[in-house]
């Protein structure tokens, strides 16, 4: 019995590290898939810092580093990659067929590099947006509800490695 109760608990604690394993910091010389051209900074910066300021990166070149939370299911040209911060992601936008980032990316580390962008949709677009959202989430939606224009930032992605 006592044999059996160590098998289990070594294989809990097996499974737990490859799990942190295949989430935790991404090590230098770490072997993934690359999309796109190569990576150029040295270290990507954190998500949440991005974010905090994010005028004063608009127009420069960034790498983030980060889990794919979601991948464009049409066409693989974006994938939103979760902040080190709770709650907050930043899309990873490509032009449409010039990157393809697979479905299986979903729960992985990826690093990407692009320029920093703000993207103002008018209050016309933001509906419209919300629209397509809910239909293709099968979600009610009430124009009415939209009072404001969205504003969002990404990076326009020139290459990636998901891990």
């Amino acid at each position: 019995m006592r044999r059996l109760q160590l098998t289990a608990a070594s294989a809990l604690l097996l499974a737990v590290m490859i799990s942190l394993a295949a989430v935790g910091p991404v090590e230098a010389g770490s072997k993934g898939k690359a999309y796109g051209e190569p990576l150029t900074a040295d270290e990507p910066m954190k998500i949440s810092e991005l974010l905090a300021e994010p005028d004063g990166f608009l127009g420069k070149t960034v790498q983030v580093e980060g889990v794919v939370t979601g991948v464009c299911e049409k066409r693989g040209c974006w994938m939103s990659l979760a902040s080190d911060a709770e709650f907050e992601d930043l899309r990873i936008k490509v032009d449409d067929g010039v990157i393809v980032f697979p479905m299986e990316a979903k729960g992985r580390r990826a690093t990407a590099e692009g320029v920093f962008e703000k993207i103002e949709m008018t209050l016309e677009q933001t509906r419209n947006y919300r629209a397509h959202h809910a239909e293709v989430h099968g979600e009610e939606y009430d124009p009415s509800t939209v009072t404001e224009p969205l504003v969002y930032y990404q990076i326009k992605a020139t290459g990636a490695v998901i891990y």
